[in-house]
């Protein structure tokens, strides 16, 4: 039996890049396909279906950063990994927050970007093989493969980072999760962006589920040591 090749769709508006990358990601067993700019990108998304997208933030007409929206809007969490020549803390957290899977500073060594590649998708595909579908706590449900969650019937809107934090939680009921264990789980990198941005999605979380933290019904506070799920967990 033929084994399927992971499918790499690379993005970038510089020509050269692409001739170097290109080759070098199909001799290491991926079948690539590139695109010149955001908009052939996204049509190329919509017709061949990668398994992971490189995507270049400075780029005209549709940059890497309006592309990630769009896409992430479209509910659509294929694993993207974002380059660029601007590369301070802000810009990180930036690009993490809006929903990019890793994030590596033009110029780069090619065999650096392949071994981000190879994290993102062992870590995607250990999240998928692992978990369950649906996490229910009374009346709160998320639905882990379409990434969406409810209370009661009312839908709530949350940020992608916010899912992952909530969903994390959900998964390990019970358990005291530090900041810098969510960071390594859901934000795939702990060293990307400070414990801070744990505490932002935290506040997210508790203002879409009304959740007082001075008498929490979903999310506690452990003074000193991370944030624990309190509710019972239902896996489905």
């Amino acid at each position: 039996m033929t084994e399927t090749k992971t499918k790499l769709l690379l993005v970038d508006d510089e020509t050269d890049l692409l001739a170097e990358l290109k080759p070098m990601l199909e001799r290491s067993g991926y079948l690539v396909n590139t695109a010149s700019n955001g908009d052939i990108g996204l049509e190329l998304l919509g017709i061949w279906h990668p398994d992971l997208i490189i995507l270049d933030v400075m780029m005209p007409q549709l940059d890497g950063r309006e592309f990630l929206r769009q896409v992430r809007q479209d509910q659509n969490w294929i694993p993207i990994i974002l380059l660029t020549k601007v590369g301070g803390t802000t810009d990180r957290a930036l690009s993490l927050q809006e929903g990019a899977d890793d994030y590596i500073n033009k110029p780069f060594d090619p065999f650096e970007l392949l071994a981000r590649i190879q994290a993102v998708l062992r870590r995607t595909q250990q999240h998928h093989t692992a978990r369950s579908q649906y996490l229910r706590s009374g009346s709160l449900r998320i639905d882990c493969l379409s990434r969406q969650v409810w209370v009661d019937d009312e839908q709530l809107v949350l940020t992608s980072r916010a899912f992952g934090v909530l969903e994390y939680l959900m998964e390990h009921s019970g358990d005291v999760v530090s900041r810098t264990h969510l960071l390594d789980k859901v934000w795939g990198w702990s060293y990307a962006v400070e414990s801070r941005a744990v505490d932002m999605r935290i506040a997210e979380l508790r203002k879409a589920l009304k959740d007082d933290p001075t008498t929490p019904h979903y999310i506690e506070t452990v003074i000193g040591q991370g944030y624990r799920f309190l509710g019972q967990v239902r896996r489905s």
